[in-house]
This record gives C-alpha cells, structure tokens and sequence, in this order.
C-alpha cells in the first residue's frame, strides 16, 4: 500500500457516498422513478450519483421538459427525506469527522437543507458549521459552483483545499473548481482523483503546526 500526505487549509466534503452510505435509499427511489419512465433501471442507476435529480433525469431523458424534471425532482426529495432505513456512516466517518472539529471544513451536497438533515442525522454525523445545498446553487455538479462557493465561505482560495467525492460528476466538480480531489469508496477510483480510498478508516486527519491541516492517507 503506499502512504501520501497531503496538507490543506480547508476540506469540502461530499455526503452521500463519502461520509454516508445511502446506496439503499438512493437504489429504492430511483428504480422506482426509471421503472415508472420505462427505464432500465441498472442503466439509470450508473448516473444518479452526485448530481441533483433534476440534472440526472435530463441524462436520462434528454427530450423531456425540464419544468417536468424539477417537478419530479421535488417529489424525489420528499421521498428520499421520509426514507433513512438503511443509512448508515461510511467506515471511519465517525472519528474522520470528529478529527475535523474545530478545523475548516464544510459540507457540499447535492442534497437540499431537509434531506442532508435527515442522513446527517441518521448516520449520527454532525452538521459542519458550514453547508453547499441544492438551495445554495444554480447549477448541479459536475459543475463545481458548489466547491467554490464552499471554498469561498470558510475564506480560502480553491488551491488550498481538498475535496472528498466518490461519484464522477463530483470530482469532475472537484478538478474544475481547481482543487485536490480524495477519491472514496467502489466508485471513485474509476474517475482519476489525486487519491482513491475504499473508505474513511484510511485517511488521518490532523491540525498541522502552521494552522492547516495535514491528511496522511493510505491509498487503496
């Protein structure tokens, strides 16, 4: 296995797939909607992650009014939010998160305020201080807005922060908005991020001397 060190002054961190697991709730809702389209479900199931839904039904079905995505991607948030059975940490989530506090870091989700509630809660992860909602935005990852405006909010220039994704869009989000990109879990690694981990018991987080914080990862 080989060891890399990496040094930031902040980390914006993605939700689901990073520090949640939601893969059960994310796999019941959206093969009902695909089953609903005519849709291939496992096809449909290759793209939901990391964008908003709204941005991965116009994947799915490109011909389709967007007001009808945005009205669908209402109700998916509602069902999504009402449905935590099965959430769950990621491995080494807990402590990663406890190592964090009282260091800058905060949360970029495509999940809007209610639903980040609800898995936060569910997985029994504290909120960062700061958050990048589906509210906060105007464009979906892989546009990287989102990592931006998180940048922006703890004070920090792009360059001196570093992303933690598992999904395609998110760390394409991640390289465009010029950061470093830590890859998590199965699905990471395919998408070429600086590192991939299957998972948070191998990263260490620590406050280094100068004020930033040092991450001594075991890649792999």
């Amino acid at each position: 296995m080989t060891t890399t060190t990496l040094t930031a002054r902040a980390l914006l961190l993605d939700m689901d797939g990073t520090i949640v697991n939601s893969d059960a709730v994310v796999e019941r809702c959206w093969r009902r909607w695909a089953e609903e389209h005519g849709l291939d479900a496992d096809e449909a199931l290759k793209v939901v992650h990391g964008r908003q839904g709204y941005a991965t039904m116009a994947v799915l079905l490109p011909d389709r009014p967007m007001e009808l995505n945005h009205e669908d991607n209402r109700r998916m948030l509602e069902a999504e939010t009402a449905d935590i059975d099965g959430v769950v940490p990621v491995p080494g989530a807990p402590a990663f998160m406890a190592a964090l506090a009282g260091l800058p870091h905060a949360l970029v989700t495509s999940a809007d305020r209610a639903l980040s509630d609800a898995r936060m809660g569910a997985a029994g992860l504290p909120m960062p201080a700061v958050r990048v909602t589906a509210e906060s935005v105007g464009a979906s990852k892989p546009d990287p807005e989102g990592f931006l405006k998180g940048a922006a909010e703890l004070g920090f220039d792009a360059r001196d922060c570093v992303v933690f994704e598992d999904s395609e869009a998110g760390i394409t989000a991640g390289k465009a908005a010029g950061m470093r990109v830590v890859g998590v879990g199965p699905r990471a690694a395919a998408h070429a991020p600086d590192v991939a981990v299957a998972d948070l018991t191998r990263v260490r987080v620590q406050a280094a001397p100068d004020g930033g914080i040092l991450l001594t990862i075991t890649e792999g």
